[in-house]
């Protein structure tokens, strides 16, 4: 029973038969229309959010089976502040594209709570923060740096309880 993983990076809804999807499923004999159809279908509630894919297809038989993984951090942070992209220069670009509130951040970490490798909230929201810093979004009005040591330190345990 030899199966055949093939990942992708798809835009959530918007799947096609194109590259990298099609060209890879060709070979393999699967119905490329109803496998793109099926990753539509899984990955609506993504929609304008790259999120990865893997189509795992057993060759004796052609069935399929379609994982959906977690949308990068970065990603879902953008859809919340409705942007499509951080700043251009890294961390060292000192222009700031938006402001993201901590109870987004809590509740992002908590989307990414299964498929991060964080032990608590309280983890997973500087997880969160950390991409902030290099998309140039600030927390709170404040740097993200600084609310990840805010975080840290306990001061907002009250909001993380919840």
């Amino acid at each position: 029973m030899a199966k055949v993983t093939v990942p992708a990076i798809v835009e959530g809804g918007k799947a096609t038969a194109g590259p990298p999807i099609g060209p890879t499923l060709a070979p393999l004999g699967v119905n490329i229309g109803q496998v793109v159809a099926d990753i539509n279908k899984k990955t609506a509630a993504f929609a304008g959010i790259k999120v990865p894919v893997k189509i795992i297809v057993d060759k004796a038989t052609k069935a399929y089976e379609i994982e959906v993984g977690s949308p990068a951090t970065g990603e879902l942070i953008k859809k919340e502040l409705g942007i499509e992209k951080g700043r251009k220069g890294g961390a060292e670009d000192p222009k700031t594209v938006g402001d993201l509130p901590l109870d987004t951040a809590i509740k992002i970490a908590k989307m990414k709570r299964g498929g991060s490798l964080s032990k608590s909230l309280k983890d997973g929201v500087k997880e969160v923060l950390g991409s902030c810093v290099s998309l140039g979004i600030t927390c709170g009005k404040k740097d993200a740096r600084e609310m990840i040591k805010e975080v840290a330190e306990g001061k907002h345990d009250s909001s993380l309880a919840s």
